[in-house]
């Protein structure tokens, strides 16, 4: 069911595509005319406020009119009584918030930061209840941190320039919990119509209140402002602020972001050094890999020698089934994978079942994985730890072979990657999967009959034990995972023993129609 609707979904994602290239801007416009008056109300205001700020960006010098002096006034009256009420009618909250996006894309600053000022310090202080359950973008069809952001570079745009830097803090205070500013100088540049005037002058006072701020309760205060005064620095002073700031606080955000830099730099020698000193520097010892795997990746891209031997320390520092997959899959071959996986598999850590079952496999040892198989609970096959999800199918594909129809169960099991390699379109440190390790490993077809049937016993356990472990919890989404392991088992010995084993079975939770529906469609 799940591949299938898969499959429709990205035909339909093709079609919108091509539709959209086919029709001309009077289609379009036609559409979204007929269009609106058909959509409720926070769709049609997200549609609305969108078409609006697209169109005054586009260049050709149109902007929406705004409100006149007597509207603004009316705002700020409407936020005061809704203030005493103690709530508001989102819809009118939403006409108002556009009302003041539409006086900041006409650059009247002054109208804009009178609106924003009158509702947001009390939306974001609770004082006025738009009957939204947690946040008000629940309610709202207005984007809250763009409303944000412009209140702030109208705050920037109407003070005095000694003064902008701590007016924007104090600005920011009054409405921070509404909207999310991750970098405020970058945001603030995106949603400007026109380049912030005296920036330059600018930067090292807003640097120097960062700093003062950062300094009443330390870094660990805000992590909002430390990010800000990484911002900040990094304009200013460049790798050598973000490196000056790493070092001081040994922080792994600090140390991230100097990496970063050099990264997004493709300064490879400089961020080998970096990474090598963040990870000794790093004071958290769970982050530690992360900077060994992107010392591994800056020697990767220089194209050194030493790569397996950082891929293992990166390991064994801080061991996870993806730093495994890039260390037994940079050795050059079966005999040196097997080695190596024996003597990973004494430092491998006693909770990490997936891990040690996966070593003993490339070690050769498939008869004490199959045991770690058919111990393993019903439940928590989504946890790290557990081995069903690699080892099950690692031992379909032992023993069917080529036969084995795909390579399920091994997209999506490494685990968190940690925090390198980054963004799509970065370099990448060469991650196989477990199935190429496997290979590598030359773990092939085991003509042992004993141990065949060790391990199709260890599949069917895994298998009845998740079927029991599903139904007894009532997870009926994952049903279909425990009909894929019945199949799976079902498909590998089509004797009459095995037959007698799947009947047997259903017959047992036959009381589960749902469970029945998946078992009838996956045997097919």
């Amino acid at each position: 069911m799940g591949r299938r609707y898969k499959a429709v979904a990205g035909s339909e994602a093709a079609d919108l595509e091509a539709a959209l290239a086919a029709v001309d801007a009077d289609q379009l416009r036609g559409l979204i005319r007929d269009l609106l008056p058909q959509l409720d109300g926070r769709i049609r205001g997200l549609l609305v406020n969108n078409l609006v700020e697209r169109a005054a960006r586009a260049g050709s010098g149109w902007a929406p009119a705004g409100p006149g002096a007597a509207e603004v006034a009316a705002v700020a009256a409407f936020a005061a009584a809704a203030e005493r009420r103690g709530y508001a009618d989102p819809e009118e909250v939403d006409f108002h918030l556009r009302q003041g996006g539409a006086a900041f894309l006409n650059r009247r600053y002054g109208d804009a930061r009178t609106i924003f000022q009158a509702l947001l310090p009390p939306l974001n202080e609770g004082e006025i209840d738009l009957g939204q359950h947690e946040l008000i973008g629940e309610v709202l069809s207005t984007d809250e941190t763009d409303c944000t952001v412009q209140y702030l570079v109208a705050v920037y745009m109407t003070t005095e320039p000694e003064e902008r830097a701590r007016a924007l803090m104090e600005a920011y205070s009054e409405v921070s919990g509404i909207g999310f500013v991750g970098e405020p100088l970058r945001e603030m540049e995106r949603v400007a119509v026109e380049p912030l005037p005296g920036l330059a002058e600018f930067l090292p006072r807003w640097r120097d209140v960062l700093e003062q701020y950062t300094a009443i309760g330390g870094l660990d205060w805000s992590p909002d402002l430390a990010r800000w005064l990484r911002e900040a620095v990094q304009r200013l002073e460049g790798v050598d602020g973000l490196a000056r700031i790493a070092r001081a606080t040994g922080k792994a955000d600090d140390l991230r972001a100097w990496c970063r830099s050099l990264l997004e730099a493709r300064e490879w020698r400089a961020a080998l050094r970096a990474f090598e000193e963040a990870a000794s520097l790093v004071r958290e010892e769970h982050r530690r890999g992360e900077f060994l795997d992107g010392a591994a990746l800056a020697a990767q891209e220089l194209g050194l020698d030493d790569q397996s031997a950082r891929l293992e320390d990166g390991w064994r520092k801080a061991p996870s089934l993806i730093r495994l997959c890039r260390w037994l899959g940079s050795l050059p071959g079966p005999a040196e994978v097997r080695a190596a996986a024996a003597q990973a598999l004494k430092a491998c850590p006693r909770a990490d079942a997936r891990q040690a079952s996966f070593l003993r496999v490339l070690a050769g040892d498939i008869r004490g994985a199959a045991r770690l198989l058919a111990q393993a609970p019903g439940l928590g096959w989504s946890y790290p730890e557990h081995p069903g999800h690699l080892l099950f199918w690692a031992f379909e594909r032992i023993l069917a072979g080529d036969a084995a129809k795909d390579m399920r169960g091994w997209e999506g099991f490494h685990g968190d990657p940690g925090w390198w390699p980054g963004d799509a379109g970065e370099p990448q440190l060469a991650t196989p999967s477990a199935l190429e390790v496997l290979r590598l490993a030359g773990v092939a077809e085991t003509a042992d009959a004993e141990t065949r049937a060790l391990v199709l016993g260890a599949m069917r356990q895994a298998a009845e034990q998740r079927v029991a472990g599903v139904t007894g919890a009532k997870r009926r989404r994952t049903y279909g995972h425990a009909a894929e392991l019945t199949a799976a088992c079902a498909a590998l010995d089509r004797s009459p023993a095995g037959a007698r084993w799947l009947a047997d079975l259903r017959a047992r939770f036959s009381r589960y129609p749902a469970l029945q529906s998946e078992l009838a469609e996956r045997l097919q």
